[in-house]
């Protein structure tokens, strides 16, 4: 299965850390770097309206997370702290000093985990869709059966997205306009997920969360105080998460603003690709990766 043609772009392979990243760029390649994390179960396309039509002066890079999209599988079993290294890694070798972060679902998680770790790197983070990281037990509880499909993905993750329309059914049953997103764009992701190392790495993503990640962060809640200026972008009929986990009122940071869309559901770069391309323009203009 080859990868969904979009006019204009630019396609690479990179290799760092063990990772044979897919990357799809677009715009100037002197424009400002804006790095594009996808998140499951999706890969690069979700960000084909901005990379099909990039906007003037920025540099859209788009990597396949590793396991996902045409990504080679990572030697780790998708540790978020080691896809945040992988990332970073992955900006090196493409020469980028500094960028700024647009990151959806598990990629704007892995976005945080950039910032705190290199926040000399990046002028900004816009933040689709993902609750912050300054999360409490208290915080969660009342969430927690949101994360329902879960445990069903990190047990039998492989034959659910393998062998069923599971991916299919998820997507379609997230938006909360289906008529925005053709069934075609959404085939072109769930059908990637019928690969066995995609699927492996959905599994996984899940897996480290559920039995490792999130009992850490029970135990250790996220303190550090974040210095990269962030919006936060967030569609209120997300299913799987709601947006009082992204609330500024328990966020430790610098500069934290959300923005609450209504009539929206998770996946935001979806449904409402002109807004999240207002929203970056206008971010990248108030923080422009100047060091690049």
């Amino acid at each position: 299965m080859e990868p969904p043609v979009i006019s204009g772009t630019r396609r690479s392979r990179v290799t760092v850390r063990g990772v044979d990243f897919h990357v799809t760029e677009a715009g100037s390649a002197e424009g400002l770097p804006i790095l594009a994390l996808h998140g499951w179960p999706q890969h690069h396309y979700e960000w084909r309206d901005l990379l099909a039509d990039p906007p003037d002066g920025l540099r859209i890079i788009a990597p396949d997370l590793p396991g996902y999209g045409w990504s080679g599988p990572p030697p780790h079993a998708w540790q978020k702290l080691e896809v945040a290294a992988d990332l970073l890694a992955l900006l090196d070798q493409l020469e980028v000093r500094r960028a700024l972060l647009l990151g959806h679902d598990w990629g704007g998680y892995i976005a945080y985990l950039m910032a705190f770790s290199a926040p000399e790197r990046f002028s900004a983070h816009l933040a689709l869709n993902i609750v912050h990281p300054w999360q409490t037990l208290a915080g969660m509880l009342p969430h927690l059966w949101r994360f329902y499909y879960q445990p069903l993905v990190a047990c039998w993750g492989e034959r659910l997205q393998r062998d069923t329309d599971f991916v299919y059914r998820a997507i379609r049953g997230s938006l909360f306009d289906p008529s925005r997103v053709s069934r075609e764009d959404v085939r072109w992701f769930s059908e990637r997920f019928r690969d066995p190392v995609c699927a492996r790495a959905g599994r996984d993503t899940y897996r480290t969360f559920l039995l490792h990640e999130l009992p850490a962060a029970a135990r250790r809640p996220q303190t550090e105080r974040l210095s990269v200026p962030t919006h936060a972008l967030f569609g209120v009929a997300d299913r799987a998460l709601h947006w009082s986990s992204a609330s500024p009122s328990t966020a430790r940071a610098d500069a934290y603003e959300l923005e609450l869309v209504p009539d929206c559901g998770h996946f935001i770069a979806d449904e409402l690709p002109g807004l999240v391309r207002e929203r970056l323009v206008a971010l990248a203009a108030r923080h422009p990766p100047d060091d690049r």
